[in-house]
């Protein structure tokens, strides 16, 4: 290591396995950012499912041991590489994506995926962004194709995917039911968006649905947990209803008819096959969300990084998210 270079406090993982396995160093080299890369000095960073994933060792994209997880940050431009004009020192900014990992006190991005962070919005609020309303964005408006008028469940809106969708769903004109299984879950959703609500912990909730919303069915189901409601979900669907499967975390069984005398359709999707193009129109409408206001992260439960492992542990056991999940530097 050059002398005099800067050491940061970051989570690494040297082997794949349960939440233990993210072990806080406080002797990483601090990055340097090179062309077309900015240093962002880190205030929060948000903690999704999928970080879980793929630190377990079982998501199709592995990193190269050791790594530093996490891509929602939201923070301060610390350096500036060769030809990141778009950025100088001071600027407050969040990301999508971190090039050396985001749970850590410095993270280095490449500008084409850092954005201005309006003065409306705080760190916190920042580190929010990224991961769930670039996926909220790209299930409703490239995947399901959404019209105004058109009706969506969201199944599972209580969490920050869930959250994001709402309030997407709702300004672009659609009528919007979601599910929680909180009293306090099924009340912020109520607050950021949703025109109704019901608590997927009832045993006949399906019916609740089903009776709310008559013959027609639901156009489009936002689903965070496919390996427990897709069956369900086909059932809930109008004709030329679609389900678009944002989570998973196992196998289900399902019938294959339920999809035909409706022409529905099980469309998967993931964020990460989203080109530069399609980001940057993400972006654009997201940024006008905040400048209106509708865009506003609801944050949930708050952890310092010594406690990243519980972070991770609770983000898959926990009693059922409640706004987004974030890491404070």
């Amino acid at each position: 290591m050059a002398t005099g270079q800067k050491l940061m406090r970051a989570v690494r993982v040297f082997e794949f396995g349960g939440p233990e396995v993210l072990k806080l160093r406080s002797d990483i080299a601090v990055p340097i950012p090179k062309d077309h890369q900015v240093l962002i000095k880190v205030h929060a960073c948000g903690v999704n499912p999928v970080e879980t994933y793929i630190r377990s060792g079982t998501y199709s994209r592995k990193p190269l041991l050791p790594y530093t997880p996490g891509s929602d940050v939201a923070g301060v431009i610390e350096a500036v590489g060769d030809n990141a004009s778009a950025f100088k020192k001071g600027d407050r900014v969040f990301t999508s994506s971190t090039i050396s990992g985001g749970y850590a006190e410095y993270a280095l991005a490449a500008d084409h995926t850092v954005y201005k962070l309006p003065e409306k919005l705080d760190f916190k609020q920042g580190a929010a962004i990224g991961i769930p309303y670039f996926t909220a964005y790209r299930a409703l408006i490239h995947s399901a194709c959404v019209k105004a008028g058109e009706s969506v469940l969201v199944h599972g809106a209580s969490g920050g995917v869930g959250l994001a969708a709402c309030q997407i769903a709702r300004a672009y004109g659609l009528k919007i039911l979601g599910t929680a299984g909180t009293e306090e879950g099924q009340k912020i959703v109520l607050q950021n968006g949703a025109h109704e609500v019901f608590n997927h912990r009832e045993v006949n909730y399906i019916d609740k649905i089903k009776k709310y919303v008559g013959e027609k069915g639901i156009d489009i189901i936002i689903e965070m947990l496919a390996n427990v409601n897709l069956s369900k979900d086909l059932s809930l669907l109008s004709h030329g209803g679609r389900v678009i499967v944002v989570g998973s975390r196992g196998t289900i069984e399902i019938n294959p008819r339920d999809t035909m005398a409706k022409e529905s359709s099980i469309i998967g999707v993931t964020l990460f096959s989203s080109t530069k193009e399609e980001f940057q129109q993400y972006a654009a409408a997201l940024q006008a969300g905040m400048e209106i206001g509708w865009l506003k992260p609801v944050i949930g439960s708050q952890y310092p990084l010594e406690k990243v492992a519980e972070a991770h542990e609770n983000i898959i056991h926990g009693s059922g998210a409640t706004g987004k999940m974030i890491l404070l530097l």
